[in-house]
């Protein structure tokens, strides 16, 4: 045997050594997690399905209606735990994501993007209205690096509490919020036909009645249902046509505040930016027509 073929021979050999000793070590991660896994599930006398993929899983409501298929835009919850109970993120009633079923596999988490294959398909298996609660093992979740600003730890297990909502339009999902924000802050608002809620705490002393056309000087805060600001000027400079501003704004402001006037208004998507209900406290300073 040549120099040239010995050491092709060796480097076949230990290619072959390093590749059996990563594919037993995924192996055993792969074990200790299904380990962990039933003993938790015993620990706690918890019946769950295990998936061939390798995941446990248990639908506690199946929810009702259509199936609901990949194509279909669907809103829906999630909470992130430790097997401990430790709740590490989780979605909130006020700010619900919304998406096509076949995208709700896809987290982007401190500019990382994650594909959690299990998430999508234990939400396929309900319906609208149902709930379900599944355990990714780490090598399904987020493996050896863990999140360290979410404290999940190295080869952490995850138990992940999924549901999909019974509404399925987004005027309905904004109804939700709404009406949940409204009664959690305990406010008395007057419901608009457009859907809007308002309280006039100030009607104003100004004489020029707004209308689509005025210009108007404006202090405002604007903040998403879950308190987040989304935007704030109350220096008085902001200066603008109504027409040019949010659809919500044009339904409520004319011929119930005038110059002077300070309300409480929140708008449902489709009267703000398309996206989510808006909070905005609002004064008007200035009104010209």
């Amino acid at each position: 045997m040549n120099k040239f073929t010995k050491l092709s021979l060796f480097a076949l050999l230990l290619a072959t050594t390093i590749f059996s000793s990563c594919k037993k070590e995924y192996e055993s991660i792969e074990t200790v997690d299904d380990a962990a896994i039933q003993a938790y599930l015993k620990k706690n006398n918890l019946s769950f399905d295990k998936d061939t993929k390798g995941y446990y899983y248990k639908v506690t409501t199946p929810g009702t209606g259509d199936v609901v298929k990949n194509s279909d835009s669907v809103y829906y919850s999630y909470t992130f735990k430790t097997l401990s109970g430790q709740v590490l993120n989780q979605t909130s009633d006020l700010m619900i994501p919304g998406t096509f079923l076949g995208y709700t596999d896809r987290f982007t988490i401190n500019s990382v993007s994650y594909v959690f294959t299990p998430i999508r398909e234990v939400l396929t298996k309900l319906k609208r209205g149902g709930k379900a609660t599944l355990i990714m093992p780490s090598s399904m979740a987020f493996g050896r690096n863990g999140v360290s600003f979410l404290n999940i730890g190295s080869n952490e297990n995850i138990l992940v509490d999924l549901g999909i909502y019974a509404e399925s339009k987004r005027h309905e999902i904004d109804e939700f919020e709404i009406n949940k924000f409204v009664t959690n802050n305990n406010l008395t608002l007057i419901k608009d036909p457009s859907r809007a809620r308002y309280s006039i705490t100030t009607p104003g002393t100004g004489t020029d009645v707004i209308n689509v056309n005025s210009t108007i000087v404006a202090n405002y805060t604007v903040r998403y249902l879950d308190g987040t600001v989304l935007q704030s000027n109350t220096d008085g400079t902001f200066t603008d046509v109504l027409s040019n501003l949010y659809k919500g704004w044009q339904l409520i402001l004319p011929g119930k505040v005038t110059a002077g006037g300070k309300l409480r208004l929140i708008i449902p998507a489709d009267l703000a930016n398309g996206v989510s209900p808006l909070d905005f406290d609002i004064e008007i300073v200035k009104v010209t027509n």
